[in-house]
């Protein structure tokens, strides 16, 4: 279109240079006035974790998950398999082509372990295992493995206690600081986990922390982890992990003791409790 007349361009200019500054300024005042995120309060806290990191419903939503796992430590032995979870009954699933640490490490050929939500089989090439122990640290290693995997909404589990105790400066963050453990009347353990949480305030994401493991015996947080996080479908997911156990002094060595590896995550695989151990995609 050519206007006739120059000033009526000018006037749609004027127009538009208009509506610019006062939604800029709408826009400024709703920032301004919008709440800051009080770094100290632990329930306000965990609930910015918890969004930063893509959201539970938004996780629920994609129903399962499978990926490719490899834990190794440091002098080379690793337990390498493939992980499938069912979010909401947290059934869990791992198919092990090596199994050097956790997993029957004086065995050889496949093993699979399958927690169906209220109790864990264990298999050798095809072989029920039904010693107690065996099956013991089978179900802790599946529940263990779901947790990792969703790690920043079970820190709002019920029963939760969190606790802010500070911050602390490294590599140039000065992170806030949680503590966060569970009331023994809802979980019925007489020592449940603790966990020092390093939250990065600019991301919110969870870049390190402190965790005990009292069932391994370690009931104080004295466990380093360090994490690196992907994009995946919408979830900041923790890709790398680097854990770092302290010497007999309590000091902590340049390099980590375990290193875990997620990689070929695919999610809405279709998984059931029927062919989670089956199901191919």
């Amino acid at each position: 279109m050519h206007f006739k007349k120059p000033f009526l361009l000018a006037i749609v200019i004027l127009l538009n240079l208009t509506a610019c500054k006062e939604k800029k300024s709408q826009i400024t005042e709703e920032k301004d006035t919008a709440p800051k995120l009080d770094l100290t309060d632990p329930s306000a806290l965990l609930a910015a974790v918890e969004k930063a990191h893509g959201g539970w419903n938004h996780l629920r939503s994609k129903n399962d998950v499978e990926y490719h796992y490899e834990y190794t430590m440091s002098e080379g032995n690793a337990d390498i398999s493939t992980e499938r979870y069912i979010f909401d009954d947290e059934i869990s699933f791992g198919h092990y082509t090596r199994h050097e640490i956790n997993t029957l490490p004086t065995e050889n050929g496949i093993v699979i372990h399958l927690f169906d939500g209220k109790k864990t089989k264990i298999t050798l090439n095809g072989s029920t295992i039904e010693k107690e122990r065996t099956i013991a640290i089978a179900e802790f290693v599946r529940r263990a493995n779901y947790f990792w995997f969703v790690m920043p909404y079970k820190l709002n589990d019920p029963g939760t206690i969190a606790k802010y105790i500070g911050t602390e400066v490294y590599n140039d963050i000065t992170y806030s600081k949680l503590e966060v453990t569970y009331d023994p009347a809802t979980t019925g353990k007489a020592e449940n986990d603790i966990y020092i949480l390093h939250i990065n305030p600019a991301t919110l994401l969870i870049d390190r922390f402190y965790f005990s493991l009292p069932f391994a015996g370690i009931n104080a947080p004295v466990i380093l982890a360090e994490y690196t996080y992907e994009m995946v479908e919408g979830q900041k997911l923790a890709t790398n992990r680097i854990y770092f156990l302290p010497d007999a002094k309590g000091a902590y060595g340049e390099s980590p003791s375990i290193t875990q590896a997620l990689s070929q995550i695919k999610f809405n695989n279709g998984f059931t409790d029927k062919n989670i151990i089956s199901a191919t995609k």
